[in-house]
């Protein structure tokens, strides 16, 4: 009977250092609004293993690697990673403190934000976030039951956007048009959402990102062109766009759908669609600083009411403090409703 209880808490124990982070990231799962869910992860994130690997080069092989990090193999679910265009704004200024701050609306015909704060093994604790309608898990899947809960931390491995504790912030936006990027060459695969959580894993700065990015092989996800906006705490602010799979960067502080390098300026800018008008006249008309609340009714001023037919509705805004590294979320155009968040290592 000793033997037998010995060996019940050595296979207890194994278990637990096997499972026991992703269990306690799962369980820390909270809904925060209608259409805003919050959850926070501490362990080995999976993505040095990933790079090690080789990477990936599309979503379908990314579902694969992720669904088999978190069940170590017992487990292979379906998954069928969605495909849908979405439309987006980002601006990055300065407050009246003096920091830098960057706001994103992230637009789309529907689904569910799910924040993700990861504070990994190795590399930059990150707060970012995703739709987890993308998972494809099903219509109407919510990270609610732990099962659903302990699904949603493939987050770990596809963000739409973040911050990280050293000011570093990114965001993904379409970029005009249905040219994908397939960089190939003997560098790592990384599709556009899961180089996001590389990225804030790794880099501290603009040009550490840059240099990141040169060193693998980017895909396309959803069948799509894509553009980064990206900017960290010295005030440095681009956009990251692939024209014929090479990568091109523009100095800008305000991004929205359609192409700012020289190659393809202004590919994708539909008649009428004056939000990167409105952004850059708003840091224009400031000179580039706004108190809190200028620079929130800016990001405000482009979102996207939506109709419930189709058309696109914002389903979080985000703003971020890159000195301070802390964000402020709002789920579905609810400004009245804030919810803020930090890094744990500061």
């Amino acid at each position: 009977m000793l033997i037998i209880a010995l060996l019940a808490v050595v296979v207890g124990v194994c278990a637990w250092n096997m499972f026991g982070p992703m269990v306690k990231g799962a369980q820390s799962v909270k809904k925060l609004d209608e259409g805003l869910y919050y959850m926070e992860y501490k362990g080995d994130d999976g993505l040095d293993e990933l790079i090690k690997q080789g990477g990936a080069e599309s979503a379908e092989k990314m579902q694969h690697y992720v669904i088999n990090f978190l069940s170590k193999g017992y487990y292979t679910p379906d998954a069928n990673p969605q495909k849908n265009s979405y439309g987006c704004s980002t601006l990055t200024a300065k407050n009246t403190e003096g920091h830098v701050i960057m706001g994103r609306n992230f637009d789309y015909p529907s689904g569910t934000a799910m924040i993700l704060h990861t504070i990994p093994d190795r590399g930059y604790e990150s707060i970012a976030t995703f739709n987890i309608e993308f998972y494809g898990f099903g219509k109407d899947w919510l990270p609610e039951g732990f099962a659903n809960q302990y699904m949603a931390l493939s987050g770990l491995f596809f963000a739409l956007d973040g911050i990280n504790e050293k000011g570093f912030a990114i965001a993904d936006l379409m970029a005009g048009d249905n040219v994908e990027t397939h960089q190939r060459t003997e560098k790592p695969d990384l599709t556009t959402s899961t180089a996001i959580r590389y990225l804030l894993k790794n880099a501290a700065s603009v040009d550490e990102a840059l240099q990141l990015l040169q060193g693998i092989d980017m895909h396309s996800d959803i069948g799509s062109a894509h553009h980064y906006a990206v900017s960290d705490a010295t005030g440095r602010s681009v956009v990251v766009e692939y024209v014929e799979n090479k990568m091109v960067v523009t100095e800008t502080n305000a991004v929205t759908n359609h192409y700012l390098c020289d190659a393809k300026h202004n590919v994708g800018l539909t008649e009428g669609d004056k939000r990167y008008d409105v952004l850059c006249q708003r840091y224009e008309q400031s000179n580039g600083t706004m108190n809190e609340k200028e620079f929130t009714d800016a990001i405000e001023s482009v979102s996207q009411t939506g109709n419930g037919k189709g058309f696109m509705g914002t389903l979080w805004t985000m703003v971020m403090n890159l000195d301070k590294q802390t964000v402020t979320y709002y789920s579905r155009r609810h400004y009245d409703k804030p919810f803020h968040f930090g890094m744990t290592r500061q």
